[in-house]
């Protein structure tokens, strides 16, 4: 898959959001990266990008005060290279962007990944 079909099938996942969760996505880029940099990895106390599958970058939602505003978008990125590397083929890979990005989007939400892990999301 090719770096233009990747980022086809991110967006189709995100067009295929309920919307109801849609429209509460408000003031977040998502993008495709190769992989991780190395401040995100040292963040999360990886050492193979290959690890990492995707990151959100921001304040969860939950989190914001009255003093959120007039600062740069949140990011979720997502890392093509380390999901081609664990995908054997294309329905492979547009599944895990699909866990990917829904993953990415409840920490954008502001549920962390103990409760991801309690709602049966792993």
């Amino acid at each position: 898959m090719n770096h233009r079909e990747f980022e086809n099938a991110v967006a189709h996942v995100l067009d295929e959001l309920p919307p109801e969760i849609a429209r509460r996505i408000a003031n977040v880029a998502i993008v495709v990266e190769a992989v991780a940099d190395a401040e995100t990895l040292d963040w999360v106390e990886i050492d193979d990008p290959y690890d990492l599958l995707g990151f959100y970058h921001g304040i969860p939602l939950t989190e914001r005060t009255e003093a959120y505003g007039l600062i740069p978008p949140d990011k979720i990125s997502i890392y093509r290279e380390p999901i081609l590397a664990m995908c054997e083929n294309d329905d492979q890979v547009r599944e895990c962007i699909r866990e990917t990005l829904h993953h990415e989007l409840a920490h954008y939400f502001g549920i962390d990944d103990a409760r991801l892990d309690e709602l049966g999301a792993y």
